[in-house]
């Protein structure tokens, strides 16, 4: 396989930027997956056995590789998650996923902390600059540090571990994005950073840009990636995936880089929930809201869910083990962002971390 020159430099890059992490923390970074090892309070030690951890350049602590995501509700609406959150946390997710976006979930989520006085056992992530309500895009440094203020107001923190920008604009060089990003890094406001909805091609400029003028570079990406194929720009404003054969250039360059993916809609918003069959092709908009059955109800992932289905039965297991267990035997270096409204729900979902799928069934699964 070749490997182009932006390649072996984003490779650098991350790799300067695990020692240049090395030398501040006096910790080696490891690869790949940790089991806990979390020097904050014990909790459960036979649930936190069943999830597994990644390192993030950047995060000074192991990340769960299962995000727990909040774009919907109770906290779009600002209701009381604690109990649910307690729940999470409990079953060793200390990753939470939201952004400015996203209603009223940073207060949620920030009124859950204050009660708790937990933030430092959490790895935060937050997301700035998504384009207004009439598209109108917003990345720069100047809406970077707004969106900033806002979220540290509301979810009780003066720092961020993950900070994303929520959608790109190519119009705006990467180097002033770059420079901004380590101008907060900093200041100590933010710990890894990187871009949401970023193709591979601009993530690849930014750290280029880094690398050689000795900057911090990206070290995290959240594009959408799942067994399902997804149609179109889903969400608008630019919405990325690396699900599916036109996407196997990215893939591979994710691959070769290492540079971790937290996998936004990684059961395709529901699809793979196990609540709609692949006989249900008729009926989606019992199960879907407009924008899943826009970007996921199509033959090609209705065959991929039947798919699913068989190999559950046989393995004795749910559709989302199977769906989730597929992308964590991919080449990735992978986090997936799940959303539950249930702690029991999403302890089989961890149990799909442990789910053996040989080559062939993950072929198989995806229409291989």
């Amino acid at each position: 396989m070749v490997v182009s020159n932006r390649t072996e430099t984003a490779v650098r890059c991350l790799r300067k930027r695990s020692r240049q992490i090395q030398t501040r923390t006096g910790a080696g970074i490891t690869d790949g997956i940790l089991h806990a090892n979390m020097e904050e309070k014990r909790r459960d030690e036979t649930k936190m056995d069943k999830m597994t951890y990644g390192t993030i350049e950047g995060v000074n602590k192991p990340v769960s590789r299962i995000f727990f995501g909040t774009a919907g509700t109770p906290f779009k609406n600002g209701g009381d998650a604690s109990e649910l959150l307690d729940g999470i946390l409990a079953l060793g997710i200390n990753a939470i996923d939201t952004a400015r976006v996203y209603g009223q979930s940073e207060k949620s989520i920030g009124d859950w902390i204050e009660k708790r006085g937990n933030r430092d056992r959490l790895v935060l992530l937050t997301k700035c600059c998504h384009p207004t309500p009439h598209w109108e895009k917003r990345v720069s440094e100047k809406e970077m540090r707004k969106d900033f203020a806002r979220s540290s107001e509301l979810l009780h923190t003066g720092y961020f571990d993950i900070y994303l920008l929520h959608r790109d604009d190519p119009e705006v060089p990467v180097g002033e994005l770059v420079e901004a990003f380590n101008a907060l890094h900093a200041e100590g406001k933010i710990g890894a950073f990187g871009g949401s909805n970023w193709t591979h091609e601009r993530i690849d400029a930014a750290n280029e840009y880094a690398y050689r003028r000795g900057l911090i570079p990206f070290t995290v990406s959240s594009p959408n990636y799942g067994l399902a194929e997804v149609r179109g720009d889903i969400w608008g404003g630019g919405s990325v995936s690396l699900s599916g054969p036109a996407q196997a250039e990215a893939r591979t360059w994710y691959a070769e880089t290492g540079m971790p993916v937290v996998a936004w809609s990684s059961l395709a918003a529901g699809f793979f929930s196990g609540r709609m069959k692949s006989t249900d092709a008729g009926r989606v908009g019992e199960f879907l809201d407009p924008y899943a059955q826009k970007g996921f109800a199509a033959a090609d992932n209705f065959e991929r869910l039947r798919r699913c289905e068989i190999l559950a039965e046989k393995k004795g297991v749910q559709v989302p083990q199977v769906a989730l267990s597929w992308l964590f035997h991919q080449k990735l270096n992978t986090y997936a962002v799940i959303s539950t409204h249930s702690p029991a729900r999403m302890e089989e979902n961890i149990a799909a971390l442990h789910l053996p799928l040989t080559e062939e069934e993950c072929a198989w699964l995806n229409l291989m």
